[in-house]
């Protein structure tokens, strides 16, 4: 029997991974953010056409996105405490959307996510 897959999933996971090899870490933090507010997009748009399937799939990724920017986190930094705390309420958010789907929250989380990483990427340059 064969599986049904998602040709644009999977060119996404081949992109992902081919990105993170060799990265630094803030392309990593960059990457992360990216796949984050991506995929609250996607969560949001799966929801309006009724597509569980890549709902749940993208709140999934979401979800992981925030997990490893929180792991990535040194407490002992000045600003640590602080993105902890931002990631956590945001990772409990996303989760909550899980059970009962709250596309105002995400969108704004997405946005907050957003203008983070464009604050982030001026810096840079």
């Amino acid at each position: 029997m064969l599986l049904h897959r998602d040709p644009g999933e999977a060119y996404r996971r081949v992109d992902f991974d081919a990105r993170v090899k060799g990265a630094d870490s803030r392309q990593l933090v960059d990457l992360c953010l990216e796949q984050l507010t991506g995929s609250l997009g996607r969560a949001i748009y799966a929801e309006a056409r009724g597509d569980n399937a890549a709902k749940s799939a993208a709140i999934t990724r979401a979800t992981a996105a925030l997990t490893a920017l929180q792991m990535g986190v040194d407490p002992a930094n000045p600003t640590g405490q602080a993105l902890i705390h931002l990631y956590q309420t945001a990772r409990k958010s996303v989760l909550d959307s899980a059970v009962r789907f709250d596309a105002a929250t995400l969108s704004t989380i997405r946005a907050d996510f957003i203008e983070i990483r464009a604050a982030m990427l001026g810096q840079a340059g």
